[in-house]
């Protein structure tokens, strides 16, 4: 019988640590009280947070005219930031899903994390089409369901399909990581001393015993939500670029958006997941199981979607050119020469440039450095939907009718609220749940696994 050789699952998890100490050490946070450091990153994205209310507070008695929209660009802010966070909440699943169909061990340390921060952007993300209609209390309208009125939503409409996507990727995002959480509330259940947290974990955990049978059907079910993660992964942020590839404005009618947004959202979302891990693993002493070698695969990820998003620019031009369509031809060489060329060489520098400096190792492993280059990445993927949203808007076929965007401070009060709205939600995870998953860690240390080495 030939040898079976589990080296490569030997540096996932650095050293062999008992597996009790990693039972004590990833559930220690939701034991102890919260420090002060915790307080005051709490106060810090509370205080962004009251920026979103005040913003939110505004646009509903002012109405949308607080926002700096106007004719022709009636698609701002809102739309930008649904964009973004949507595609934030992509490199959750895919760490989980696909990674998990993949068999990438490798996932096991950050994939609880990834899919915690994924219903959070996404639930950060539904609030704009809500309140960028204008008139949020008839929400109740973008959902077909009979009623007295005959009243039935536009089908035809690529906005209505955002609904089903975007609210189909939550719900089966929430409950894959629900199932991911059962046989760690069981854990938890058994090491609280606390009643009230006793009978918490005892009704989530769904009268888990880690038995056989439990672990066999666990096993079946999270293989088969995986299997329904997956394609919903491509399918919601294809399904969120057909809100411009399916007009005809010059500079949205595009083939190329569906697999550019695709590859962009995993881009930037695992440039986020980046990002806060390693505030994460330094803060609760996860180096073991957060490793730097699962930070460099992260980082050759974003080397790799970055390129791609790279390669879609270029494509963009080429097929302007190819094409022969005047307006075609203007609005890119307007995007990059225009009146916004700032925001589009921003975006270039930061998600082209930027990311080509993971092709060297030492940088790849170098925390400072893979953190302030993930930022970059952040940064330009915002300005990317910036640029396809506005400069696209703004000068159309008529140039009568051209005008400069200016966001207004209530845009800015929103944008900066959303991510207040997402880190509060970050940091109460973190103190609510475990943010590694203690079962598969376990399963994934050096000697867990038999092996004829083992004896």
């Amino acid at each position: 019988m030939s040898s079976v050789d589990y080296t490569h699952e030997a540096s996932v998890i650095e050293g062999r640590p008992p597996l009790r100490s990693l039972d004590d050490l990833i559930s220690k946070p939701l034991e102890t009280k919260p420090d002060k450091k915790f307080y005051i990153a709490l106060s810090v994205t509370l205080s962004m947070l009251g920026l979103f209310v005040i913003g939110l507070f505004m646009t509903f008695y002012y109405g949308i005219g607080t926002w700096g929209n106007h004719i022709p660009v009636a698609w701002g802010f809102g739309i930008v930031n649904f964009v973004f966070w949507v595609g934030i909440g992509h490199a959750g699943t895919l760490i989980s899903a696909i990674l998990f169909l993949f068999r990438q061990k490798w996932r096991t340390g950050i994939a609880r994390f990834a899919e915690g921060m994924t219903i959070f952007a996404v639930m950060t993300a539904g609030i704009f089409p809500l309140i960028h209609t204008g008139r949020p209390w008839l929400a109740g309208y973008l959902f077909p369901y009979p009623n007295q009125h005959s009243i039935w939503v536009n089908f035809t409409s690529p906005l209505l399909w955002d609904v089903f996507a975007v609210s189909t990727y939550l719900t089966v995002s929430l409950i894959f990581w629900y199932v991911g959480l059962i046989p760690d509330f069981a854990t938890l259940r058994e090491k609280t001393s606390n009643k009230i947290k006793k009978v918490i974990y005892s009704i989530f955990s769904l009268g888990w015993r880690f038995s056989n049978r439990h672990w066999q059907h666990y096993e079946m079910v999270y293989l088969i939500l995986a299997g329904f993660a997956t394609p919903l992964v491509l399918s919601v942020h294809t399904i969120v670029s057909f809100d411009f590839a399916v007009s005809i404005l010059p500079g949205w009618h595009t083939t190329i958006f569906p697999p550019y947004f695709v590859a962009g959202a995993v881009f930037s979302g695992f440039a986020m997941v980046q990002n806060v891990l390693i505030f994460v693993r330094k803060i609760f002493n996860y180096e073991h199981i957060i490793t730097v070698d699962t930070l460099e695969r992260m980082n050759k990820i974003i080397l790799l979607t970055g390129s791609l998003v790279g390669y879609a620019y270029s494509m963009e031009f080429f097929i302007a050119w190819y094409s022969g369509v005047q307006p075609e031809q203007f609005t890119f060489i307007n995007r990059a020469f225009g009146p916004y060329a700032w925001a589009y060489w921003i975006m270039v520098s930061c998600n082209v440039l930027a990311p080509q400096l993971f092709w060297f190792k030492k940088i790849r492993r170098t925390i400072p450095v893979m953190f302030v280059i993930a930022v970059f990445v952040n940064v330009g993927m915002w300005f990317e939907r910036f640029v396809i949203v506005v400069t696209s808007l703004s000068r159309d076929y008529l140039p009568s009718s051209w005008q400069y965007f200016t966001p207004s401070l209530v845009d800015f009060m929103i944008l900066i609220g959303s991510f207040g709205f997402f880190f509060t939600w970050i940091l109460l995870f973190t103190k609510a749940l475990p943010v590694v998953s203690i079962a598969e860690v376990k399963a994934v240390v050096d000697g867990a696994q038999p092996s004829h080495k083992e004896h």
